[in-house]
């Protein structure tokens, strides 16, 4: 059972992220509702996932495939789930079929093999294209292969592209993601007005301790983990 002191700070806490978030999308003239808040919940417990789920949370990511086997069929509240770590091609079809949307799409091998698995009546699988931050330095250069990826996503009938998605290297200064995140949105730009996609192409970028310098650059969707749940299980 989820002590009351736990619940009231995670309550407090998703309250905190969503007031910086606000003061940082009108900092840069957006609309705070334009901006979807993914919390991060690998390694959190059930009890916790489900508080924060209580508190209007819509949209929980993951990092591991077979922990997330395990874990979305355990929790009794309906959540968007999004995969957020590297994925590899042997669990590229598992990871299709649990999953609403998959971050981490940065080669076409990985393109098939999420398009063929079964979703039964599930929605198309959403795709983010995962730009490297090193490929972000020179974003010019990255643009060929990034939107090669973004037009084999496209065509893919079982898939939708949802936009780009970038981590920026770690630095206690969140000013030093601001290169990276100003890179990626320029690179989206770029492939947006070149190419005829269906969506919008929305950026996934922005953690914890640098997702108002996300939001200030255009995120519009922002991966929060530690600054909801607090500290993570140990392995």
């Amino acid at each position: 059972m989820l002590t009351s002191t736990r619940m009231v700070d995670i309550a407090t806490n998703v309250e905190t992220v969503r007031r910086r978030i606000t003061a940082a999308a009108e900092e840069a003239g957006r609309a705070a509702s334009d901006i979807v808040l993914l919390a991060v919940s690998k390694r959190v417990d059930q009890t916790r996932i489900e508080a924060a789920l209580d508190c209007g949370i819509k949209a929980l990511g993951e990092n591991r495939v077979q922990e997330s086997e395990i874990k979305i069929p355990l929790i009794s509240r309906p959540a968007q789930w999004h995969y957020i770590g590297p994925l590899q091609r042997n669990k590229a079809r598992r990871a299709g079929m649990l999953f609403d949307v998959i971050h981490s799409v940065d080669r076409d091998s990985l393109i098939p093999r999420l398009a063929a698995a079964p979703r039964d009546d599930k929605d198309p699988l959403g795709i983010y294209v995962q730009v490297s931050a090193a490929a972000l330095a020179d974003p010019a250069r990255a643009l060929e292969s990034t939107r090669s990826l973004c037009v084999q996503v496209e065509a893919a009938d079982a898939l939708k592209l949802s936009g780009l998605m970038a981590m920026a290297p770690y630095d206690p200064d969140p000013e030093a993601a601001r290169p990276t995140f100003r890179g990626l949105r320029w690179l989206r730009d770029r492939i947006r007005e070149e190419g005829d996609f269906t969506s919008c192409l929305g950026l996934s970028m922005g953690m914890t301790g640098d997702f108002e310098v996300a939001i200030q650059e255009g995120a519009t969707i922002v991966r929060v983990g530690t600054a909801i749940f607090g500290p993570r299980q140990q392995q």
